[in-house]
């Protein structure tokens, strides 16, 4: 092989190690948004479910309507 040649393999691979790099760095950041995506799901789901187990225990009909 030439020089050249070998220059220009060398070359490619340069490129392709830093887009492997730049694209591990995106798929690190985006796992790290998923995790918390899915805690803040889970937190909301507490609280949804927490809201609907111990509401308002008075009466409905005890409960001012909303235009008062």
């Amino acid at each position: 092989m030439s020089e050249e040649r070998f220059i220009d393999l060398e070359t490619r691979l340069a490129h392709q190690d830093q887009l492997l790099h730049e694209l591990n760095e995106v798929v690190t950041a985006q796992q790290a948004r998923i995790m918390a995506l899915e805690e803040l799901c889970r937190s909301l789901i507490d609280r949804v479910r927490a809201a609907g187990d111990g509401g308002d225990v008075g009466d409905p009909l005890d409960e001012r309507p909303p235009h008062y």
